[in-house]
């Protein structure tokens, strides 16, 4: 008998964001570190780059992360707004992909997550012009050192650089493994004629 599970049209919610939500919840039985997503953002001409960032938002509308703004990733979704994110699950032969437009989160929502975060990380973010050059490790790990020095017995607050993104997705895949390679495929596509947030779902071929 086959390890793994089918998955039809019929399985799957009409909304994508319940059915992600649903796979999430069972893959945390399995998985280390289920938050971990492949973020895809390109150039204005089309050249891609794909880097693992940490899903920390999914409600009925968005998917988000949080970043320094000043990184590669922040320069391309500045001059090309549009993104994909990729979620893999390998141990239940499960992976999502997203594509959607993105754009900031305000600033109140970025602070509330900035003053979640341990101590070491918002000085962290302080530190790092992420994506920059840098001359060596121990030029971080003293500019690291000055900021302890000049947050002593203060708060951290939220570099003005640093802060989320929220992708509002367009187009779902849900993808189950399969034996043989024929592999299951889900497609979500905004309906366009029912009501606002509606979905149609429909089968690819493998």
């Amino acid at each position: 008998m086959s390890q793994w599970v089918a998955l039809d049209v019929s399985d799957c919610d009409p909304s994508p964001f319940v059915q992600f939500r649903r796979w999430f919840a069972e893959a945390s039985a399995v998985m280390a570190e289920r938050e971990a997503i492949a973020l895809v953002t390109s150039t204005p001409d089309g050249r891609p780059s794909a880097r693992m960032v940490l899903l920390r938002h999914v409600d009925e509308r968005t998917f988000g992360w949080y970043t320094n703004y000043d990184s590669r990733k922040g320069d391309e979704l500045a001059a090309n707004p549009h993104g994909a994110l990729l979620w893999y699950n390998g141990a239940q032969g499960r992976q999502v992909r997203i594509e959607g437009t993105v754009a900031r989160m305000d600033a109140e929502r970025s602070d509330a997550y900035f003053a979640s975060r341990a101590r070491g990380h918002q000085i962290g973010a302080h530190a790092s012009a992420q994506s920059r050059p840098l001359s060596s490790r121990r030029e971080l790990e003293d500019r690291v050192g000055e900021l302890e020095v000049t947050f002593a017995g203060a708060e951290v607050a939220r570099p003005d650089n640093w802060g989320g993104y929220e992708l509002t997705p367009d187009r779902f895949e849900f993808w189950q493994h399969r034996e043989d390679r024929l592999h299951d495929r889900v497609a979500y596509l905004p309906d366009g004629v029912g009501a606002p947030g509606s979905w149609t779902r429909r089968r690819l071929s493998p």
